[in-house]
């Protein structure tokens, strides 16, 4: 009997940005209303991509291998 190939999961994939080094960044959360209580600065800073913390990048990486 075949082993089953593991599917990799899609919504991680969107998510969540791998760089060579590897890394794990993802987009920050609280974009999509309430912006006029921010300063400029901080929507702008919101706008790029942030490094994920090492237990939840951990967590990321073992969703993908499932």
């Amino acid at each position: 009997m075949q082993k089953r190939k593991a599917k990799t999961r899609k919504s991680i994939i969107k998510r969540f940005k791998f760089t060579k080094s590897g890394k794990i960044l993802h987009r920050s959360a609280g974009q999509d209303h309430y912006r006029t209580k921010r300063t400029g600065k901080q929507r702008r800073a919101m706008r790029g991509w942030t490094k994920l913390s090492s237990p939840d990048a951990k967590k990321i990486k073992k969703l993908l291998k499932s």
